[in-house]
């Protein structure tokens, strides 16, 4: 159906127009002159449509094509910033403990408690060590062969791990951080069946890793840097 609208553009446009043509290939649905270019009002600017004009045929010299509205793309939100956790509390580790071990035929004689000459130089060299560190203790600890009974090596192994303490301190090493024990035969070093055999001069050989005065030292930090 044409509209009134377009019927009354049209009948102007005939009166006002002479020699127009009002289709071409290039601009049909528009009123357009000879030379098929779209005729506009004189008064307006105006382009009248013929009764072929559709949306599709539209012009953008006529009928300018409306902009979209363009709905603004969502703000993403500002992410929260998460609190600062708090450094983990770090426990500081136990000082290390240095073991020296000693054996117990260096520093004495087989069955006696008695520090040898060759075991003061050893122990003389271990106490000018321990003057060069800070330490919280020092652990000495006797221990014997399974010759005799339990409780004479027990004994020896105290009489032992005394005299280590004693010459220690003579050397100028607190005795009250020094603690002296024996354990007799009770932590051998060897395994039961490798030293078989009655008291001998083999068997008392092969028991010599048992035979020993273990110092255990727990260090802190070189004593000239302490003092800074």
């Amino acid at each position: 159906m044409i509209s009134a609208r377009t019927v009354i553009f049209a009948a102007v446009a005939a009166t006002l127009v002479s020699g127009l043509s009002f289709a071409d290939s290039k601009n049909q649905g528009y009123v357009v002159d000879s030379n098929f270019n779209i005729v506009t009002s004189p008064n307006t600017g105006m382009c009248w449509h013929t009764s072929e004009w559709t949306p599709a045929r539209a012009v953008a010299q006529c009928d300018p094509v409306k902009t979209a509205q363009v709905t603004p793309a969502p703000v993403a939100p500002t992410p929260k910033v998460a609190a600062p956790v708090a450094p983990a509390v770090v426990v500081p580790a136990k000082p290390p403990m240095q073991k020296i071990q000693f054996s117990a035929d260096a520093l004495f004689d087989f069955d006696k408690a008695v520090i040898k000459p060759k075991g003061k130089v050893m122990l003389n060299d271990l106490a000018n060590d321990l003057k060069s560190v800070q330490y919280e203790m020092i652990m000495v600890t006797g221990h014997t062969d399974r010759i005799g009974s339990a409780e004479y090596n027990q004994k020896l192994s105290e009489r032992r791990a005394g005299a280590v303490k004693d010459y220690l301190t003579g050397r100028e090493i607190p005795a009250g951080k020094i603690t002296a024990v024996g354990k007799g035969k009770s932590d051998p070093v060897t395994k039961s069946d490798e030293c078989p055999g009655a008291k001998s001069a083999k068997v008392i050989a092969c028991l010599q890793p048992d035979r020993r005065v273990d110092v255990d030292v727990t260090e802190t930090k070189p004593a000239a840097a302490a003092a800074r």
